[in-house]
């Protein structure tokens, strides 16, 4: 039983995540309410509550489909391959986002999950740089290769979205991966000491008997 509850533990917070955000536009939509006076606003205490509400409020349907696919599968890569330190990774980032939008963003309210995205593919590229060990490479890669294009989401310009919500997602989710970089040590395998595991006679014998067939 041990193993299923540790893979519950695992995918708790990066399948409900969704489907609490999913839960809330569901239900403000049904009753035509509006959620973005719930926003970071930047530099008003009124809008110091939207540092946890924010990234539950989704302007629409739309905006809420382009966050939930990346929320899952970057979830639950953090969650599943660095159980460790997931749990605070994702409040670092989830906190320090909001925070860093309030402190420094435009004067305006800040909604939706995309920081904590932008924060999941930071975390995951930046923890392969540190940590060196082949996983955290690999999984580093695949981000590149998955969601690399986000890059262009830190750019200032664009109409209608929080670049600054992008960009300090970034930011926390490198904090967050170099504050933690030696917790989840990587496993060694068995076949990585392999060739350390022959006996330094062993290999001088064969080289002498190569020797001997000339």
């Amino acid at each position: 039983m041990q193993p299923d509850k540790d893979l519950f533990r695992r995918l708790i917070i990066p399948l409900t995540f969704p489907l609490v955000i999913w839960g809330i536009h569901l239900v403000a939509y049904l009753f035509n309410i509006s959620l973005s006076q719930f926003g970071v606003l930047p530099r008003n205490f009124s809008g110091l509550t939207g540092i946890i509400s924010a990234p539950l409020i989704h302007g629409s349907f739309p905006h809420l489909l382009s966050n939930t696919a990346p929320l899952i599968i970057l979830g639950i890569s953090l969650f599943y391959f660095y159980p460790r330190q997931a749990y605070a990774s994702f409040l670092v980032i989830y906190i320090g986002t909001g925070l860093l939008v309030w402190l420094f963003g435009r004067e305006v309210y800040h909604i939706g999950a995309s920081g904590v995205v932008y924060g999941y593919v930071s975390f995951l590229f930046f923890n392969g740089l540190f940590r060196k060990d082949n996983k955290s490479i690999a999984l580093s890669l695949l981000v590149v290769f998955m969601y690399g294009g986000l890059v262009w989401g830190v750019l200032p310009g664009m109409k209608g979205i929080s670049w600054e919500s992008h960009f300090f997602g970034a930011v926390m989710g490198l904090i967050a991966a170099f504050i933690f970089r030696k917790i989840d040590p990587p496993k060694k395998y068995d076949w990585e000491d392999e060739e350390d595991s022959v006996p330094k006679e062993k290999l001088e014998i064969s080289y002498d008997a190569d020797k001997n067939d000339f």
